[in-house]
């Protein structure tokens, strides 16, 4: 389903002040995600819709303190809550579009993007975007802290294989903006898809 960016801020806008509140417990599921990520010390990597920032701290955790870690968001009130919350001590936040990033081509070596994809305007076009910005070799790991089952049932649908996420959608929609599925996890308590830019 296509969204326009008004109708994602507005959506994320009004839930910022209390996101986190609302999920309280996905940190560690964020960290094993970002563990799973083989992210190296000085390592520059890109958080694409970070949102209050769950995912920074487990990202410079694994980079260090020569690393880089950008979190880049289009909801100035999530990004807001993120400094409230004191998680901008982690990274460098920006807002802005992760479909015209103001990053060099290939200066990044890994994309984390948490619940990311549902809300990209033009996945195929958004993900070669993203490709453009991260060197041969590097890393994009699609990940959420529930499962496509999990997250249907919450919202009162059933899954559905033409869900962006199904493997057999997500496999070529890949391939096609530059990236190769690595592995492919969707069980109850989290969604994680690896994949390595081409190159």
């Amino acid at each position: 389903m296509a969204h326009d960016h008004t109708h994602v801020r507005e959506f994320f806008g009004v839930r910022a002040a209390d996101w986190d509140a609302r999920f309280p417990d996905d940190g560690p599921a964020y960290a094993a995600a970002v563990a799973e990520m083989g992210l190296r010390p000085g390592d520059r990597v890109l958080d694409a819709g970070c949102g209050t920032g769950r995912a920074l701290s487990a990202l410079r955790a694994a980079v260090g303190t020569r690393g880089t870690v950008l979190g880049v968001d289009l909801t100035p009130e999530m990004l807001a809550a993120a400094v409230r919350s004191g998680r901008d001590a982690a990274g460098v936040l920006l807002l802005a579009d992760v479909a015209r990033l103001p990053l060099r081509r290939h200066s990044l070596d890994a994309v984390f993007a948490a619940g990311l994809i549902a809300h990209l305007p033009d996945p195929a076009t958004n993900l070669r975007q993203l490709a453009g910005v991260v060197r041969p070799g590097g890393r994009l790991a699609l990940f959420h802290p529930v499962g496509r089952a999990a997250l249907a049932a919450r919202q009162g649908r059933r899954i559905s294989p033409d869900d962006l996420r199904a493997e057999g959608m997500l496999r070529p929609l890949l391939a096609g903006a530059g990236w190769r599925l690595l592995s492919y996890v969707d069980e109850d308590d989290r969604f994680l898809a690896l994949a390595v830019r081409e190159g």
